[in-house]
């Protein structure tokens, strides 16, 4: 079984057919998938899409893109959804300096905020970084609270080690499946195996041999197979550190 660790199921790509990608996911052996919210709209969505498949967990959180539509309920909004059990984690969050959607110090700032309040939720955070790299080391350092994951891991290898000796959790997507991604593949070859998760970002970042479509939780079967295959090991050792890395950093139940 693998764990889709970071989807976003409750986007409009997915508004036509998302009970057959669902399905889709489990008939290729993805047992579960981790919805991940971007704004209030979105976390709701989520929220009620994992209300409805016993497969399906969802993450709350403000992405940086968004960081400017926080408003002065927001959190609440946020604390309130995260009262349901299917809610695992906190985020997306973090920065985004590749567009700047968001000014660069709002975006620091509401980060800062998130971090608390995931702290405060007693949840792990996903934290999404782009061309922020040391901007998020400084933010993530002093932090304490229950770890969490950097999701579309995008930095090197001296970045990863920081990162898990901090608690995080390194998460690879469908792009390491690229002839050109060396250095991501680097990462996926020496993070250590229980430091490590497998992910689709879908509807983005299609792997090989579905590049330039519409990405879903099934894709993430490719994935695990080229990282295996980068790793020198089994898909299945691959497979089942990965599910055991993502159940327990999103204490998910151990009969899915």
């Amino acid at each position: 079984m693998l764990i889709d660790s970071h989807a976003h199921l409750e986007m409009a790509e997915f508004d036509g057919d998302r009970d057959l990608v669902v399905q889709r996911a489990v008939d290729s052996g993805v047992g579960i998938i981790v919805t991940v919210g971007t704004n209030l709209a979105d976390c709701r969505k989520a929220v009620t899409i994992a209300a409805r498949f016993d497969s399906v967990y969802a993450a709350l959180g403000i992405h940086p893109h968004d960081a400017k539509e926080i408003g002065p309920d927001t959190y609440d909004q946020l604390k309130e959804m995260a009262k349901s059990d299917k809610v695992v984690a906190y985020g997306e969050i973090g920065l985004d300096f590749f567009r700047d959607p968001s000014p660069r110090e709002l975006q620091i700032r509401r980060c800062e905020e998130q971090l608390e309040l995931a702290v405060e939720l007693a949840l792990p955070v996903i934290i999404h970084d782009r061309e922020a790299h040391d901007e998020i080391m400084r933010l993530l350092s002093p932090w304490k609270g229950k770890g969490g994951i950097v999701h579309c891991f995008s930095g090197d290898m001296a970045m990863a080690r920081r990162c898990i000796d901090m608690g995080f959790l390194i998460s690879i997507p469908g792009a390491v499946t690229f002839n050109k991604a060396e250095e991501m593949q680097k990462v996926a070859r020496g993070v250590p195996l229980d430091s490590l998760l497998v992910e689709t970002d879908s509807p983005f970042l299609s792997p090989q041999p579905h590049r330039g479509k519409r990405n879903e939780p099934s894709h993430v079967v490719h994935t695990a197979r080229r990282i295996a295959e980068i790793r020198g090991i089994t898909f299945d050792e691959l497979a089942a550190a990965t599910t055991a890395n993502a159940r327990r950093i999103f204490n998910l139940p151990q009969s899915l």
